[in-house]
C-alpha cells in the first residue's frame, strides 16, 4: 500500500486530527477558548447555590457581626446606637465569665484524651480479624448517627437521682449507700456531663483511626514480628508513627467541634447548676435567650476568633501532611 492511500485512511480514520477539528473538538487536546456565553452558563448554575449561600450564611453572619457594636437589646428596639467595644467589656466583666472560661477548658480537653485513648483502643481492636467484626463496628459507629441533643435527653435519664440507671447499678455493685443528685450537685454535674460526651465522642475517633490503621501495609507487623518485636514496640514505633498525622489533624478537628458543641449540654442540664456546667457557646446561647443580642453578638465573635486559631492549626498539619507525601 503507498504512503498516499495509507495517509487517506488515516484521515478518514474517526477519531483522528482532522474528523475531531471537522467535528469542533480542539486540535492535540487542547481546552476550548472562554467565551462569554460559556462564562454566563456557568454563571447561572452557580447562581442559586451562590444565593443560598449569601443569604443563609454570610449575611446573618456580617448581620450578627455587626450586633456586637451596637446596643442590640429585645427590651428595647428603639434605641440600637453604636456602643462600640462596651459589649465585650461587659462579656468580661460579667461575673460568670471565669466560671464559663474554665468549663470550657475542662469541656475540651477532659473529653479529648479519653476519647483519642479510648477510640484508639476500639480501633486496634476492630482491625482485626474475628467473627462477627461488621455487627460490632455497627453498634460501635451507631451513635455518631444520633443528635447530640438527643444524646444529652438520655443521659439526663441515665443520671437521675430517682430512678437513673446509674446510681441504680452503683447501688448494686455496692459503690454508694444512697442516690447520687448527679445534675443538681456543682460538683458532679460537669463530672456526668464529661462521661456523656467521652462516649459519644468516642465514635469519631474510633472511625478516623481505623480508616487509618487500614491503609498500614500488614508486611511491616510482618517484619517486626520476625525480628522479635512486643507488641508496645511495635505501637510505638510503627503503628502510631505510620499514622501520626492523621491523628493530630483528627485531634485539631475534635477540638473545634467539642468547643462548639452546646448541644448535649442543653440535653442534660441547661448549663445549670448555678452556671457549673455552662461552656462558652452554651451561654452564649442563654444571653440570646434573655434577649441581649448585643453581648450574645460578641461572645459569637470571641467564639470565631478561638475556632480560627485552630483552624490555622489545622491548615498547618493539612500542609504538613501534602509535603510529607511528595
Amino acid at each position: 500500500m503507498s504512503v498516499t492511500s495509507t495517509t487517506a485512511t488515516k484521515t478518514k480514520t474517526p477519531g483522528s486530527g482532522e474528523t475531531s477539528h471537522k467535528r469542533g473538538l480542539p486540535r492535540g487536546g487542547r481546552r476550548r477558548e472562554f467565551t462569554t456565553r460559556r462564562g454566563l452558563q456557568i454563571a447561572a448554575f452557580m447562581a442559586p447555590a451562590a444565593v443560598f449561600v449569601a443569604v443563609f450564611t454570610y449575611y446573618p453572619m456580617i448581620a450578627g457581626g455587626q450586633m456586637a457594636f451596637r446596643n442590640w437589646k429585645l427590651t428595647d428596639l428603639t434605641d440600637t446606637s453604636w456602643v462600640g467595644l462596651k459589649n465585650f467589656r461587659d462579656v468580661f466583666a460579667d461575673p460568670a465569665w471565669g466560671t464559663v472560661l474554665g468549663n470550657s477548658a475542662i469541656w475540651v480537653f477532659g473529653s479529648i484524651v479519653p476519647q483519642l485513648v479510648i477510640g484508639f483502643a476500639l480501633a486496634l481492636w476492630l482491625r482485626r480479624r474475628f467473627r462477627f467484626r461488621g455487627l460490632y463496628q455497627a453498634l460501635i459507629f451507631f451513635p455518631w448517627a444520633i443528635s447530640g441533643f438527643l444524646i444529652g435527653i438520655l443521659f439526663r435519664w441515665l443520671f437521675n437521682s430517682e430512678f437513673g440507671v446509674v446510681n441504680d447499678l452503683l447501688q448494686k455493685a455496692g459503690l454508694i449507700d444512697e442516690p447520687v443528685a448527679w445534675l443538681a450537685d456543682p460538683k458532679t454535674a460537669m463530672v456526668a456531663v464529661l462521661i456523656a460526651n467521652i462516649w459519644y465522642g468516642v465514635t469519631f475517633f474510633a472511625i478516623m483511626i481505623l480508616a487509618a490503621l487500614q491503609s498500614i501495609p500488614d508486611e511491616l507487623y510482618e517484619a517486626a514480628a520476625l525480628d522479635g518485636a512486643s507488641k508496645a514496640r511495635t505501637l510505638f514505633q510503627i503503628t502510631i508513627p505510620y499514622i501520626r498525622t492523621t491523628l493530630a489533624l483528627t485531634v485539631l478537628l475534635r477540638v473545634i467541634w467539642i468547643f462548639n458543641f452546646p448541644d448535649l449540654i442543653f440535653g442534660m442540664t441547661g448549663g445549670g447548676p448555678n452556671n457549673e456546667t455552662h461552656i462558652v457557646t452554651t451561654w452564649m446561647i442563654k444571653i440570646t435567650q434573655q434577649g441581649d443580642y448585643g453581648r450574645a453578638s460578641a461572645l459569637g465573635l470571641l467564639v470565631v476568633a478561638a475556632l480560627l486559631v485552630f483552624a490555622v492549626f489545622f491548615l498547618m498539619a493539612t500542609r504538613e501532611k501534602k509535603g510529607a507525601r511528595r
